[in-house]
């Protein structure tokens, strides 16, 4: 297949320095449709991994049609996908400038369907968190290939038009996730939310191989196997100190305050080996911007209210309200389509008003919504579930996308692809210990207010009733006590309205950081240009139709590389 390669820009060094810019191949309009379908396709995959297995929690938790999994086991079945993906994203796009991003992202592909293929037939739930560990691996170098391949493929409106057309795969990924998740548990035993990916990758590898060029970087960014090794071990130790806690319900263990010690310590020496490095891939300097660094801090801690809210109403849904998965997945569909009206709505709003009269009042609402989960109940309408699911992503989405934008837009140029990649980073993150802190308040409050219920149970069957109402409602149909079911449910809810108090608490505090540091103003201007550079507004004549963005230290020029298909 032959390729028309448009001409070489040349940009002077002394008025760019640390900017990379060069021409990419024009591709025929039928081709650039067909790659944007691939990549939709693959979008799509990804945020259905993100959205299923919330509905497959309660299934997994039991005995009898799942693995039996206790509540620790399912964090971390939750947790350690978005643990590979927060800490290996910013090395999967320096992979992809260096050794090409279809080659990165058909590797993510492969890893992606063999482990989907892994979780499927898990024996036990160890299986299922490395599996899902190994999901998350190939997800981290999806991600950022996948924006990199829409950039070099787009250019002028057709990009603007090419981003937007995309950015609707997370909505509907959001939507189809839950329902799709029910229908197969409902019909077919819980691997196959995991089998149903393998299709669907194969599909899009060979789309992948035939039509989309292997598009890389002239001046690859130096890879950071250092800052990647202690991000990651920082989290396991944190998130598995986090998680343990809830498991033996005690905080003095030393098994359970050294990991988070240890995590604290390897995340400081992270940062530290990160500020020493001249192009780290994640760059703890741009938080001393203050805009950037306070909202990329509230971002966090809303995914952590999000990650933790989501995962109890996986166990309220179908735990003590006993939906099916069929229902509960329909049940979620306010909180998708309500992220869905609110993105594009925020947008116009934050033209006309300030981003900061836009977002505060909205993370507001969000973490009012988390904590009104404190008043539901066995008996709550579900005409009231829904209103709140609804409002919840109506305020989701009136801020995720509005400040994930203005952020990154308020950098300079040459550190947009650094500041993407931390505030991809910082919302995984946030959502790792958000599952981890609210699985485990949940984990200690149930298990303080079921024992006084177990007076009359002994043994292994006690044992196994602490641990989870979904264990202890299988020990009351085992035994023929129906009180102990109930007592159970009750005591799930009291630990669900106490863990919703703490998580809007956090919530709030996010929205607290974003009325401090957000500017009052219309829009998030760049930074003034440095001495060397001219003002922004010469910067567009002077452009090439593609602009690829290299590492801050860059100090050459030549022309995209790009190997055919």
């Amino acid at each position: 297949m032959k390729f028309t390669y448009g001409p070489v820009v040349r940009v002077p060094v002394d008025r760019f320095p640390k900017v990379f810019m060069a021409a990419s191949p024009t591709l025929p309009k039928s081709r650039q449709q067909l790659i944007l379908v691939i990549l939709m396709s693959c979008s799509v995959l990804i945020w259905l991994e993100n959205t299923v297995l919330s509905t497959a929690l309660e299934t997994l938790a039991d005995p009898v049609r799942g693995l039996g999994a206790d509540p620790g086991q399912l964090q971390w079945a939750t947790g350690a996908y978005t643990l590979a993906f927060a800490t290996l994203m910013f090395t999967a796009g320096t992979s992809g400038d260096r050794f090409g991003h279809r080659t990165v992202f058909s590797g993510g592909l492969v890893i992606f369907a063999g482990s989907s293929v892994w979780a499927a037939y898990s024996s036990d739930a160890g299986q299922l968190i490395a599996a899902r560990a190994a999901m998350g691996v190939g997800s981290a170098l999806m991600t950022p290939a996948m924006m990199a391949i829409l950039m070099w493929t787009f250019s002028g409106p057709a990009r603007t038009t090419a981003i937007g057309i995309f950015s609707t795969s997370a909505g509907v990924g959001m939507a189809a996730g839950p329902v799709l998740a029910g229908f197969l548990l409902d019909r077919f035993w819980w691997g196959s939310v995991f089998l149903v990916n393998v299709p669907v990758a194969v599909l899009t590898l060979i789309g992948l191989l035939v039509l989309v060029p292997n598009f890389r970087s002239p001046v690859p960014r130096p890879l950071d196997p250092a800052g990647m090794l202690l991000s990651m071990s920082g989290l396991v130790a944190l998130a598995y100190g986090l998680i343990r806690a809830g498991q033996v319900a005690a905080w003095s263990r030393t098994d359970v305050w050294a990991p988070i010690v240890a995590g604290l310590v390897l995340l400081a020496v992270f940062v530290l080996v990160e500020l020493r490095v001249r192009a780290p891939g994640f760059d703890p300097r741009l938080f001393a911007q203050r805009a950037f660094g306070g909202g990329n801090v509230a971002l966090g801690l809303l995914l952590f209210g999000v990650a933790a809210i989501s995962f109890y109403n996986a166990f309220y849904l179908q735990g003590a309200l006993g939906f099916s998965p069929m229902k509960a997945g329909l049940a979620n569909i306010p909180t998708a389509c309500g992220a869905l009206v609110a993105a594009p709505l925020a947008s116009r709003l934050v033209r006309r008003l300030s981003i900061r009269l836009v977002t505060v009042p909205a993370l507001t609402v969000a973490a009012l919504t988390m904590g009104a989960y404190g008043f539901l109940g066995l008996h709550t309408p579900l005409v009231q579930i829904e209103v709140l699911l609804l409002v919840q992503g109506l305020s989701i989405g009136m801020v995720i996308g509005p400040v994930t934008a203005a952020l990154i837009g308020s950098l300079p140029l040459e550190q947009a692809g650094a500041g993407a990649a931390v505030t991809n980073t910082v919302r995984q993150t946030g959502s790792v210990i958000g599952i981890a802190v609210g699985g485990t308040i949940m984990s200690i409050v149930y298990r303080r207010a079921v024992e006084p219920s177990l007076e009359g149970v002994t043994g292994p069957a006690r044992d196994q009733a602490l641990v989870s109402a979904e264990q202890a409602r299988h020990v009351a149909t085992t035994m023929h006590q129906p009180a102990l079911a109930q007592a159970a449910d009750s005591a799930f809810i009291h630990a669900m309205n106490v863990g919703a108090g703490w998580i809007a608490a956090v919530a709030l505090l996010g929205a607290a950081v974003l009325l401090i540091t957000l500017p009052a103003s219309k829009g998030m201007k760049r930074p003034a240009p440095g001495p060397d550079q001219e003002p922004d507004h010469q910067e567009p004549a002077a452009l090439p139709e593609r602009v690829h963005t290299g590492s801050a230290n860059s100090r050459s020029q030549g022309a995209c590389r790009c190997d055919p298909a």
